[in-house]
């Protein structure tokens, strides 16, 4: 037997409407998930609940870079689209982390407007996990701008002992300079006193 043809309407049941939700955002979010890695394409996905909780998906982990991306197609027109795209590497470079404020605006709008008691089992997991990412993205960042940091000063330090080395050298040479004129001075003494005693 295939599998029966569902008529596309509302589905009047609360709890079962819920369900079919779940189960096709998740479906939805996963298709998202695997056009982007098998097709090497940048994916935004946006959904609201029926109660205006936010689920999305972004390939690139920087949904306003994929809307910033959107917003300038439409303005440029229909027929200026190609061309626009840049190769994965060169958005990668500017592909950012979550940024503090994303995080903190999912934050707030998970937890703040609603209880928490209202959140499903899926929807704390989810935010879990979003939170997770989140701290492991800071903490990755946080690690290279240390050792970037970490870099500068050894370089300075580089720096600075070949200056002193070669301000070593430099009084090691005034000093020897100085030697030398001083045994040029007291041979000069000793000539004049020889020439007058003579």
């Amino acid at each position: 037997m295939g599998r029966r043809k569902l008529e596309i309407k509302r589905i009047e049941d609360k709890s079962a409407r819920q369900v079919t939700f779940t189960k096709r955002r998740n479906g939805l979010l996963k298709k998202a998930k695997e056009l982007s890695v098998i097709c090497d394409v940048d994916v935004g996905v946006i959904i609201f609940s029926s109660r205006g909780k936010l689920y999305h998906y972004c390939s690139t982990n920087s949904l306003t870079e994929i809307l910033q991306h959107y917003q300038n197609c439409v303005a440029m027109g229909p027929g200026a689209q190609t061309g626009v795209r840049g190769t994965r590497e060169e958005k990668s470079k500017y592909a950012g982390l979550l940024k503090s404020g994303e995080l903190l605006q999912i934050v707030d709008r998970e937890l703040g407007e609603t209880c928490v008691d209202d959140l499903t089992v899926t929807d704390l997991v989810h935010l879990e996990k979003q939170l997770e990412d989140a701290l492991i993205q800071i903490r990755a960042t946080k690690t290279h701008l240390l050792l970037d940091s970490i870099s500068t000063l050894h370089e300075k330090e580089k720096i600075l002992v070949e200056e002193k080395r070669r301000l070593e050298e430099k009084i090691a040479g005034s000093k020897t300079d100085g030697r030398t004129n001083k045994m040029i001075m007291d041979l000069n003494v000793i000539a004049d006193s020889q020439m007058t005693e003579q």
